[in-house]
């Protein structure tokens, strides 16, 4: 699944409506995910796991650490262990 980027965001939408999204701040270098959202039609698909991978993905490319908020970004990231050299 591809996502639409605008700075702060990844997002999906459907008819003009958000139908999931992740937002962040980015400060000196560090990417803070303050919030994951998916719509409950698309619930149960991995849908939320993939907008992380989005981030991870962005933080690679442009050299930044994560700093996870949110509880979702803090779960996933406490399952996946490979990506523990990107955190604060």
């Amino acid at each position: 699944m591809q996502f639409e980027f605008k700075p702060g965001c990844f997002y999906k939408e459907k008819d003009g409506k958000v139908t999931a999204e992740v937002t962040f701040t980015t400060k000196n270098g560090v990417m803070a995910i303050n919030h994951t959202f998916v719509d409950e039609s698309l619930r149960g698909r991995g849908i939320a796991g993939k907008l992380m991978l989005a981030v991870v993905d962005y933080a690679q490319t442009n050299d930044l650490q994560i700093k996870p908020v949110c509880s979702y970004s803090q779960a996933f990231f406490e399952r996946r262990p490979e990506y523990d050299d990107l955190l604060v």
